[in-house]
């Protein structure tokens, strides 16, 4: 399953537009699309379309005139990224009939023999997403939270803390574990 454009760009202008409404002196200040467009390498078009829905969506509010542009309309602690994904008309679904649907997955109009699968892996994105706030994203506190099931820290016997700078430090430059010797 991949997240479409639209959704990972207004997730990427959303964080842009909350870290850069953070930044000394600019507190409270609009943000311009075409200042986010240039630093995210968006089609500030494109960005118009998706700002629009998101301003319907209740997520950020317009200013116009000189100086005007585009602030969140609450806290990026209270904006979740699933929030905005929905907001642009995006599912998070991983199933490509209606999430509930008893039919539509195969040519027969039957549904497929996974679909139940899909269909959950679509639920537990969008829980993660719901769990995850644009502060997360532009503070960077969701970096690290996903860990392989054959996490090597695990294996060499570290304790799973996410910390991966203990691991590398575990190492001696031939590649061998110092904690083994």
């Amino acid at each position: 399953m991949r997240l479409s454009t639209k959704g990972r760009y207004a997730v990427m202008a959303m964080a842009d537009l909350a870290g850069n409404a953070v930044l000394p002196g600019s507190e409270g200040r609009p943000v311009a699309l075409a200042d986010i467009a240039a630093r995210q390498d968006i089609s500030l078009s494109y960005l118009e379309q998706l700002f629009a829905k998101l301003r319907r969506g209740g997520l950020v509010s317009s200013v116009r005139g000189p100086g005007g542009g585009y602030r969140l309309s609450r806290p990026a602690g209270e904006v979740r990224i699933a929030d905005i994904i929905m907001a642009v008309d995006e599912p998070i679904a991983a199933t490509r009939c209606k999430t509930g649907s008893t039919k539509g997955c195969t040519k027969s109009g039957a549904r497929c023999v996974t679909h139940d699968l899909w269909e959950e892996l679509g639920q537990q994105i969008h829980v993660f997403l719901s769990s995850v706030s644009l502060a997360d994203v532009v503070e960077r506190r969701v970096l690290g939270r996903a860990r392989p099931c054959n996490d090597i820290g695990n294996d060499a016997g570290f304790a799973d803390d996410g910390n991966a700078a203990d691991f590398e430090s575990s190492i001696s430059a031939n590649g061998k574990s110092v904690a083994a010797e």
